[in-house]
């Protein structure tokens, strides 16, 4: 028994020896590595930013963790991110091609794309589309707040009552990308984009669970029925989705004359049709359906928590009405413009943003070249990890790092500022594509429903719980919002 007990640890010890996990030279330091696991066991799943937390505390803004054999570079705090994705962005602007999301992709469209003139040629069109279909324009306003009326509709039917406004929230931001790539909105009611709203919320939460770093580490368990062949599967039938609309546009498309973002890629296919170039049916397809999950998402969940966090804390909501009030007046609408003369609105939003932290761990990154950051050597190809949430809550970055407050974002003659901490879209040559169209969307939104109802917390729900559901994008639990019109607008 003894000697079986022996050989069993000497087993043990043998494979440690001979699988251990060893960081190169001048590696950024970090916690030890177990064979084949690598830190997995030291990751909490449900709360996985605590651990990164934890890990910057003891080991600083620069840290390294090992996900089964692979390495990964951690930046912790918005010096060291903006140093990265910033000052050197060439050597930091890379993507890991070997993550499930990556295959799920196949790596093409304007996320997830390598670094390259593939991707470049991509980005481009996408920002100076957008751009030209109104993104930061008067133009875009009116689709949005033709948007908004359809959001208040819906709110009004609970006048008096309480919703769960996450749908309501992903119905109308999914809305509004669709009429921007595809030309046209769905109703709310409609069962196909009710399903393709469900698709998308269930695909974002499986592409960072468990088992996606499982599919990485073990890939035996890729052909079994697990979630993770479930994500493909969600893929798959929202490019089915994609697909179709883009049939449909080609049967209808008349060259010169684009009505939306695919009818000005179908006119690019055109003029460079007999020469060397990067567009094709499949990019097309990969980057609507990097735009729809994107401009979904984030919107979606960043409104529920600004919805959370107002009705939670009435001082702040009166204080918006009232500045809203103040500044418009008389006039029916609210235009973008009016943020300017809203400083406190302003405050609220970016705060909704901080704390909603909707992709706290940014898109992961990879080293193009063997570089350096804060004395580390990082070789060529390692997977770089911007861990935003870090510096959306870094001590002596805000007036109050862990708690809704306004004032974060307001100097002392209560106008508005933007630290350098703010980054909830990432920084750099990757950083998102839409944030103009977000924030456009969130300013409208916000402002039109303030203005006509108040929003309050339902007291039969017990205590608010502001905690967040880790997943591709972060968001708050399920809740509800009780919905009263204000008299003196209605």
């Amino acid at each position: 028994m003894l000697i079986s007990v022996l050989l069993l640890w000497f087993g043990v010890f043998l494979l440690f020896f001979l699988f251990r996990v060893q960081r190169p030279k001048n590696f950024p330091p970090g916690p030890r590595a177990l064979p084949l696991l690598g830190n997995l066991l030291g990751i909490n799943p449900q709360q996985p930013l605590k651990t990164l937390d934890k890990l910057a505390e003891r080991y600083g803004p620069v840290y390294s963790l090992y996900f089964g054999p692979r390495p990964a570079v951690v930046l912790a705090s918005q010096k060291v991110i903006r140093e990265a994705l910033v000052s050197k962005a060439t050597e930091f602007a890379g993507r890991p091609n070997h993550l499930m999301v990556c295959h799920i992709t196949q790596c093409k469209g304007v996320v997830l794309a390598d670094y390259g003139p593939k991707w470049q040629e991509h980005r481009r069109f996408a920002l100076t589309t957008l751009r030209n279909f109104g993104m930061g324009k008067r133009s875009m306003e009116e689709k949005i707040l033709e948007e908004t009326q359809h959001i208040c509709a819906e709110v009004e039917k609970h006048a008096g009552k309480s919703m769960d406004p996450q749908h309501l929230f992903h119905f109308a931001a999914s809305d509004i990308i669709c009429s921007i790539i595809f030309g046209s909105r769905f109703d709310y009611d409609d069962p196909y984009f009710k399903n393709l709203i469900l698709m998308i919320e269930e695909l974002t939460k499986l592409v960072f669970d468990p088992w996606a770093i499982l599919y990485e580490i073990a890939p035996f368990i890729r052909s079994l029925p697990l979630p993770c062949k479930r994500a493909f599967e969600l893929h798959d039938n929202v490019q089915g989705h994609i697909q179709n609309a883009v049939a449909e546009h080609k049967e209808s498309w008349v060259s010169g004359q684009p009505r939306d973002l695919i009818d000005c890629y179908l006119d690019e296919l055109e003029k460079r049709a007999d020469k060397g170039t990067t567009f094709e049916d499949s990019q097309l397809a990969a980057m609507l359906f990097d735009l729809l999950i994107a401009g979904t998402d984030t919107t979606s969940n960043t409104l529920r928590t600004a919805t959370l966090y107002l009705m939670t804390h009435p001082h702040v909501q009166e204080r918006c009405y009232q500045e809203i009030e103040e500044v418009l007046g008389s006039r029916e609408q609210v235009c973008f413009e009016d943020r300017l003369s809203m400083p406190y609105v302003q405050a609220m939003i970016h705060e909704a943003q901080r704390l909603a932290d909707t992709v706290p761990l940014s898109m992961f990154h990879t080293t193009t070249t063997d570089t350096h950051i804060q004395g580390y050597n990082i070789p060529k190809g390692t997977v770089v990890i911007p861990f935003l949430s870090s510096a959306l809550h870094e001590e002596g970055q805000w007036k109050s790092p862990h708690d809704f407050n306004p004032e974060n974002f307001l100097n002392e003659r209560g106008e508005f500022v933007k630290p350098d901490a703010f980054m909830p879209f990432s920084a750099g040559s990757r950083m998102c594509l839409g944030e103009g169209l977000a924030r456009m969307e969130l300013f409208l939104i916000l402002v039109t429903l303030l203005r006509r109802f108040r929003l309050v917390w339902p007291e039969e729900r017990g205590v608010p719980d502001y905690s967040m559901v880790f997943g591709g994008t972060q968001a708050p639990k399920p809740f509800h919002v009780a919905v009263h019109l204000r008299e003196d607008r209605n």
